[in-house]
């Protein structure tokens, strides 16, 4: 069973969860998003250590669509985006769903 947690991102957003103790990271500086990114995406979803996977909600509109959408419906290891307004897809709530396939919160 995977129980790694990395983060992708420039690394101002991977400090405070290495800090935290997240030794898994790939930084990816601001002005070399694009290709880097998707590459730093597909290597982080290619490590079986690995079950969730945790970006900056802005950061996915750079990734390319095929990743952006590969990364989006992983079951294993799950994503989890940070920021933003809608903060992925279906919000935090959406993505615990997706993670474990119930709604907790389904009867308020």
């Amino acid at each position: 069973m995977s129980q790694e947690i990395a983060v992708v991102g420039s690394q101002e957003f991977t400090t405070g969860f290495r800090l935290a103790g997240v030794r898994k990271f790939e930084n990816v500086p601001d002005d070399e998003k694009g290709e880097s990114l998707d590459g730093a995406v597909e290597r982080v979803f290619a490590d079986d250590d690995v079950g969730i996977v945790v970006m900056a909600d802005d950061d996915m509109e750079h990734l390319s669509r095929d990743v952006r959408e590969d990364a989006e419906a992983s079951i294993e290891p799950t994503l989890v985006t940070l920021g933003g307004e809608g903060a992925g897809s279906g919000g935090l709530r959406g993505q615990i769903k997706r993670a474990i396939g119930i709604d907790l919160m389904e009867d308020e």
